[in-house]
């Protein structure tokens, strides 16, 4: 069997036991293994309800767990769920994709999201049927670098899965692929073709209200996911938009976890780091935008130096602007009687006195450039007027002629 794949080494796959589908519970007394009483709620839950979870916590099967794993033991074994599930199914031939929170872990890091307890995935209606047929109720032994001990999962199919209507709400997960040591599960939904369906041919719709056009999750794509090998819907940016909203694909805070872009990691975290964190990002886009006008100032300054011309060429002009003009090489000279500014007979009157002749004189300049433009004025008419005697005089001797 191609097992290879799992963790990058050989993994052993063993078929232990194989029972026939029936419409009926696969109680604590035909699965148990280590357990001595049975955690499950299914005393509580209604008669056709088929999968049973843990009174303790909905994503642990109380038929083989009585307790909540830590949260690094947790991470572990989900991990190690997910690589086993999808190196069974793509043994066995089954094609099978990440689906709802599992595809969203996918899409942060190619890993399971730190907070979740389960995953989720989703199957045609022939492999269901396929799976129902032959494998239900299988027990495969998996022995890894990572599980040294080895450890039993199970392939749970609900007898329920042959009704394909979404008014089944007591049995939406159509299979379970169970780890019988730790009691976590991945959920297995069926997308089913819809030929009734509102919207036309090539609808999918799941037992637990989620549709689907076909295009959107066929061809299917290949990928990796925990480092295995798997596969995702194609248009799987807008299946998660249409399921979290755009939010939840750039939200880098979340459930008590960071996003670390430089290690692709979640890290958890308190709520005064996430506030140090954002503090630190308003910062360095701070120094960013202060960067990016620096650019511009140096930009603009080498663009005006471009424009004065060759080196030779700005250090002449930079030479006759400090060269001295023949006032400043006077009062520069150390030698000499320095010549004083005697005061004017204006510079003696009192300010309003100087007021005065000030508007006087601008008076007088006004005075003299109107006179001036009243000259030009009449000169241009007496320009314009010989040139229409002159035109006049020259069509009448045409006209002689």
């Amino acid at each position: 069997m191609r097992l290879s794949w799992l963790l990058s080494l050989p993994a052993v796959l063993t078929l232990t036991s194989a029972v026939a589908i029936e419409k009926r519970d696969a109680d604590f007394l035909s699965v148990r293994t280590k357990m001595h009483k049975d955690m499950s709620g299914r005393r509580g839950d209604p008669q056709d309800k088929y999968f049973h979870e843990s009174v303790f916590h909905p994503h642990y099967d109380g038929r083989f767990a009585d307790h909540q794993l830590g949260y690094r033991e947790r991470k572990q074994a989900l991990s190690n769920l997910i690589q086993t599930y999808l190196a069974t199914m793509s043994d066995i031939g089954v094609e099978t994709w990440l689906m709802h929170g599992t595809l969203l872990g996918w899409w942060w890091n190619r890993k399971i999201l730190p907070w979740d307890s389960d995953s989720d995935v989703q199957v045609s209606e022939p492999s269901i049927q396929y799976l129902a047929s032959y494998y239900n109720m299988t027990v495969f032994h998996y022995k890894t670098p990572r599980i040294p001990e080895g450890r039993d999962y199970m392939l749970e199919i609900n007898p329920h899965y042959a009704n394909r209507e979404q008014t089944d709400k007591l049995n939406v997960i159509d299979a379970r692929w169970v780890d019988t040591e730790s009691g976590l599960f991945i959920d297995i939904t069926t997308a089913r073709y819809n030929n009734t369906h509102p919207s036309g041919e090539g609808m999918l719709s799941c037992k637990d209200g989620h549709e689907y056009r076909d295009t959107y999750i066929f061809p299917l794509r290949e990928t990796f996911f925990e480092g295995t090998p798997a596969k995702i819907p194609f248009a799987y940016k807008e299946v998660l938009e249409a399921e979290y909203r755009k939010k939840a694909l750039t939200l880098l805070d979340f459930e008590g976890h960071h996003f670390d872009e430089d290690k692709l990691e979640w890290i958890p975290v308190n709520k005064k780091y996430i506030a140090e964190a954002k503090k630190n990002a308003d910062v360095k886009k701070a120094e960013e935008k202060k960067a990016s006008l620096q650019e511009g100032q140096d930009k603009k300054k080498a663009e005006e130096q471009k424009a004065l011309g060759t080196p030779e060429k700005q250090a002449s002009v930079l030479q006759q602007n400090q060269k001295p003009n023949s006032n400043q090489a006077e009062s520069a000279k150390p030698d000499g009687p320095k010549v004083v500014k005697q005061p004017t007979k204006s510079d003696q009157l009192p300010p309003s006195a100087q007021q005065d002749a000030g508007a006087q004189k601008t008076k007088e300049e006004e005075t003299r450039l109107a006179t001036l433009k009243a000259h030009e004025e009449e000169r241009k008419v007496k320009e314009s007027a010989a040139r229409e005697e002159e035109k006049r005089k020259q069509k009448n001797q045409a006209s002689k002629r």
